[in-house]
């Protein structure tokens, strides 16, 4: 029941002030909603009044929405992060294994099998469990990379790899260079730290080498990042040459080079070239390296291998931020590479996603013949798919969702492409698959 304020005579009283000085206090706590008047009942407090306090003391939210430091995601992946989640959707540009390409069972035996105790339980030390470590360090050496278990730590997975190099190694205001498309225009670790970035094409009348040379005489670049292996969203693989000259021109312009290699084990008839790091006799490269792609992304385990002063900063900085990955995923990882569990995965993974990518090519070829062209994966999980009109924009991406598929259209990875879309075999059943491509053929086919 609402409260009856006394009469205005009264008040005046009880305050020792005018009428006319309740009056007007009255009327200002009306225009606030605080009071009610009734027609010869009185003056009432207002029975939302908690509400009105409640919202008159809550911060200007939306102010410190607008002006934090971490730039928002583009709308488009915004609504693909949201949609992702509604079991109804075909996810056509999904960067991730299908949930049937998950050893579920093989994991679930690993950690019944693995005796733990209250010290493997606990917090790691900075750089990541040692075993885990030493085990990583042993699986790189096969690849031709020699680098000591000190010289590597652990992260949450290649992007957080990226956010503590963009917060621990860069001045604001650094210049970063990366091939064009670039996954790193669909995240923001370093233009959230305030840095630019600088798209190179390998298509284009210049080589890499020219235009590194050009744009680094004009500022100079802080680092250049690449995906050599599988890259993403393209596919493409560079060869041992360019390798071998995108490491000696950035030796000369003293530039660092990031390697993302999270794609490299998925390989399918050939293995591909070694890694950057493995030419890499001056400690120029850091290399970054993760079991998201190829054993499970909840397990969040992915390493960073550099120079040892490097990686203690960078490990002094993570355990700022979350005191440590996941000790029993750590453990787990070290099993699976120390027993051989890893490698016999890879083996049926990369029959698996084989089987997957011809499907998908044939799939293509019956309803995207006359109106876009790709190559043939070597490897990875995606088809860079060029569309022969301009029509990949947010009208295309909406009108998929309405027919419950989501895509990975070209501009979210380089800005102003509407011609590309990233096609991705690895999640979708290939029921879905088929539904998928015929479907989206009929709606580009319409706007072209």
């Amino acid at each position: 029941m609402a409260t009856k304020l006394p009469s205005q005579r009264s008040l005046a009283g009880t305050f020792g002030v005018n009428r006319s000085t309740i009056i007007s206090a009255i009327d200002e706590l009306m225009a606030d909603g605080l009071l009610d008047t009734k027609s010869g009942s009185g003056t009432f407090v207002s029975n939302n009044t908690w509400n009105v306090l409640a919202a008159r003391k809550q911060p200007d939210w939306s102010n410190y929405v607008r002006n934090g430091l971490h730039e928002p995601n583009l709308q488009t992946i915004q609504d693909i992060n949201l949609h992702e989640a509604d079991t109804s959707m075909i996810r056509l540009g999904t960067g991730e294994l299908s949930p049937s390409l998950l050893p579920v069972t093989k994991i679930e035996q690993t950690l019944q099998s693995t005796a733990f105790d209250a010290f493997s339980l606990g917090y790691s030390e900075p750089k990541g469990d040692k075993r885990l470590r030493q085990s990583i360090s042993d699986h790189l050496k096969e690849k031709g990379v020699t680098v000591s278990p000190s010289s590597l730590m652990i992260v949450s997975g290649g992007l957080q790899a990226l956010q503590l190099i963009a917060v621990g190694l860069l001045p604001k205001g650094s210049l970063i260079l990366h091939e064009s498309p670039s996954y790193l225009n669909s995240v923001h670790p370093f233009q959230s730290a305030g840095m630019h970035l600088a798209g190179l094409s390998k298509q284009g009348r210049d080589n890499i080498r020219r235009q590194i040379k050009r744009i680094n005489g004009k500022q100079k670049a802080s680092l250049f990042y690449t995906v050599p292996t599988f890259n993403n969203p393209t596919n493409a693989t560079w060869t041992k040459e360019e390798r071998l000259d995108l490491l000696s021109i950035c030796k000369n312009e003293q530039i660092p080079i990031i390697e993302d290699d999270v794609y490299r084990d998925l390989w399918f008839e050939h293995e591909p070239p070694p890694p950057l790091k493995s030419f890499d006799t001056d400690g120029l490269v850091l290399h970054i390296g993760s079991m998201s792609k190829t054993l499970s992304p909840g397990l969040r385990i992915g390493w960073i291998a550099g120079p040892m002063p490097v990686i203690e900063r960078l490990s002094d900085i993570k355990m700022q931020m979350d005191y440590g990955s996941s000790a029993l995923s750590q453990q787990l990882v070290a099993t699976w590479l120390s027993n051989g569990h890893y490698s016999h995965h890879l083996e049926w993974l990369r029959r698996e996603l084989m089987a997957r990518r011809d499907f998908t090519l044939a799939l293509l070829k019956q309803y995207f013949e006359g109106i876009s062209k790709w190559q043939t994966p070597q490897g990875g999980f995606y088809i860079w798919v060029e569309i022969c009109k301009p029509i990949v924009n947010p009208t295309l991406f909406k009108l998929a969702i309405k027919n419950h598929l989501l895509i990975n259209p070209g501009y979210i990875y380089e800005p102003n492409n509407h011609t590309h879309i990233r096609l991705s075999y690895s999640y979708a059943s290939e029921e879905q698959l088929d539904y998928g491509i015929r479907t989206l053929s009929k709606i580009i086919r319409r706007l072209i």
